[in-house]
């Protein structure tokens, strides 16, 4: 049999690499103001229908590595429910647009807008996954706060602790409530960082909070395993996301990702692939593990 030939590409060369032209953004960022725009997945993930009869419940879903997980896995079969923040007119906009990719693939979805910081709210989004699709498979802890200080002494007591609530109260809250309602062969996904790692001085609170969700993953594949839950996280390098211009320098954005061994940051639908692999079945023997998907840029 003959079949036409995919050339491989070049890594280095497949996404945008700076300097970017994009422009400060204000609040959580949006995606339809980025530029260059960031790739999802729209057209260059193909699903091979590994989440097929399943549900997973994504946090942050309305842009970023958020939306590329909520796209591809819909693209591998799962129905999705997501969250994105309330009363943010931006995020408002990125969560009808992720609602209208995964209406594409012809599976189910569902937005939820509320503060993963409340424990109350995450409870009400496991109980409401299980009214929506029967079951909950996969869950997605994504959602995250940043911003960056050049002085320590600048840093609010009140943003402290907002990226405290949001990082690591919120993966912990949902984890604690998604456990008991999960079958063996469920999986849970943390978004760590290489923030976690090698932490920028000028992003100490976030950074802590990403080392925080290190130590929780490996804790919680402990615990987990023993209900035949998998736990991993992973832990990208620079990501080209709206929360880069809404929190960082404009000179530091117009050079974003140019520090990697690949000269770029990644594209959303990279990290979103890692997590398909950690989802799916053929990541069965993997659990208490941190993916590293940096781009060269350090080993995790």
């Amino acid at each position: 049999m003959i079949t036409s030939l995919v050339e491989p590409r070049d890594p280095r060369e497949r996404f945008a690499k700076p300097p970017f032209p994009q422009g400060k953004q204000t609040g959580s960022g949006s995606s339809s103001k980025l530029d260059p725009q960031a790739d999802y997945g729209e057209s260059t993930y193909k699903g091979h229908d590994r989440f097929v009869g399943r549900s997973a419940l994504i946090t942050g879903g309305d842009s970023g590595i958020g939306r590329a997980v909520a796209l591809c896995f819909a693209k591998e079969g799962a129905d999705i429910l997501f969250t994105f923040l309330d009363g943010d007119a931006d995020e408002q906009k990125d969560a009808q647009e992720t609602i209208r990719l995964v209406e594409a693939t012809g599976r189910k979805v569902v937005a939820v807008p509320g503060d993963i910081r409340q424990k109350s709210f995450c409870q009400e989004l496991v109980k409401r996954t299980i009214e929506e699709f029967g079951r909950l498979d996969i869950l997605v802890n994504n959602a995250a706060f940043q911003r960056t200080y050049k002085e320590l002494a600048d840093i609010p007591e009140e943003e402290f602790d907002r990226t405290y609530r949001t990082n690591v109260y919120g993966t912990f809250f949902l984890t604690q409530a998604a456990l008991p309602v999960m079958k063996p062969g469920g999986v849970i996904l943390n978004s760590c960082s290489i923030e976690a790692f090698v932490p920028k001085d000028e992003l100490a609170p976030y950074a802590s909070t990403k080392a925080a969700l290190v130590s929780l993953t490996k804790s919680f594949s402990k615990l987990c395993i023993k209900h035949g839950i998998r736990v991993n996280g992973v832990a990208p390098g620079p990501v080209w996301t709206p929360l880069i211009p809404a929190t960082m320098p404009v000179e530091e954005v117009r050079s974003f990702g140019e520090s990697t061994l690949l000269k770029r940051p990644a594209q959303p639908v990279e990290q979103a692939a890692v997590f398909v692999f950690l989802a799916s079945d053929d990541a069965s023997y993997i659990t208490g593990e941190i993916y590293g998907a940096t781009g060269g840029k350090t080993p995790v």
